[in-house]
């Protein structure tokens, strides 16, 4: 017979246990919408919807990139068509902002250098889109750029006209709304394929290569090999990538052989039995031959 009182423990650790969880869940969901901290008054202020942005954030999913020109930091028209080919990934910033853009885009800046340690610089390209128009001139995102030291050779910064902003975002599925402390706006990367058609949205103020990196593996060793590019060293160099794991000790990738052998044997597995059929059809073969 079990003890009331062990019963009654027993009871409240599971309780307690529930509550964990749903607090550890609860702490691992991804931050979708960020609401900046300043001076609020009494004043009634219009927030944004965060079930209608996640709508419409996931309603883009599948959706083409429009052709979109936007100026880059030395003030050239920049077509985002420019970007296809390859997969892209898009963030949208307000230079402005004094906490959560610059945090966001700090931890995006080393998830996105330990996917490039891992993918190379040539597989992807990234580009940050001022959306505060026209305070996020080229000349503003350019020192935004240089304020937090990002220099990769794949990631630009642009700025729309102030005209084309709503249809841009929009396309996107990106949703800010103005505030007397800043902006109210999803915290959201947007993954494009190499057809320039939308692939996924990653959320949350804290990206991992993790996050970014496993889309775009399975984009970039799915796609044919591009004309023009050297077969073998191609097929080797996708090898490579799908042989890379996470490691979320140091939230970088490292090589795991183990997936080397599996390829090999794999791969000599199915050149056996290719060379059994072969030998199978050439035996049937002789023997129609010599009965004939």
């Amino acid at each position: 017979m079990i003890h009331p009182g062990f019963r009654a423990a027993l009871a409240a650790a599971l309780v307690c246990a529930a509550s964990c969880a749903q607090s550890a869940d609860k702490a691992s969901e991804p931050k979708l919408v960020e609401r900046p901290q300043g001076a609020r008054t009494g004043l009634t202020l219009t927030t944004l919807d965060e079930k209608a942005a996640l709508q419409l954030s996931q309603s883009v999913i599948g959706k083409p990139v429009g052709d979109h020109v936007l100026l880059d930091r030395q003030e050239r028209p920049t077509p985002l068509a420019k970007y296809r080919g390859k997969p892209l990934l898009v963030n949208f910033v307000y230079t402005a902002c004094f906490n959560v853009c610059p945090t966001t885009t700090k931890n995006l800046q080393k998830a996105v250098e330990n996917t490039v340690g891992m993918l190379g610089p040539n597989r992807f390209n990234i580009v940050s889109i001022g959306f505060n128009q026209p305070f996020d001139s080229p000349q503003a995102m350019k020192a935004f750029a240089t304020q937090y030291g990002i220099h990769l050779p794949n990631w630009e910064f642009l700025s729309p006209a102030g005209a084309i902003v709503d249809d841009l975002t929009r396309n996107f599925g990106f949703s800010y709304v103005a505030t007397t402390a800043g902006f109210d706006h999803m915290n959201q990367v947007t993954i494009v394929d190499a057809e320039g058609k939308i692939f996924r949205q990653v959320y949350g103020e804290t990206f991992t290569a993790e996050d970014l990196a496993e889309p775009l593996k399975a984009m970039i060793t799915g796609s044919p090999i591009p004309p023009q590019t050297s077969t073998i060293a191609e097929i080797a160099d996708r090898i490579r990538i799908l042989c890379s794991v996470y490691d979320p000790v140091t939230g970088k990738y490292r090589t795991n052989y183990a997936l080397y052998f599996e390829i090999a044997g794999f791969l000599t597995f199915m050149i056996f039995m290719a060379w059994l059929a072969f030998s199978f059809m050439r035996g049937r073969r002789d023997d129609k031959i010599r009965s004939g």
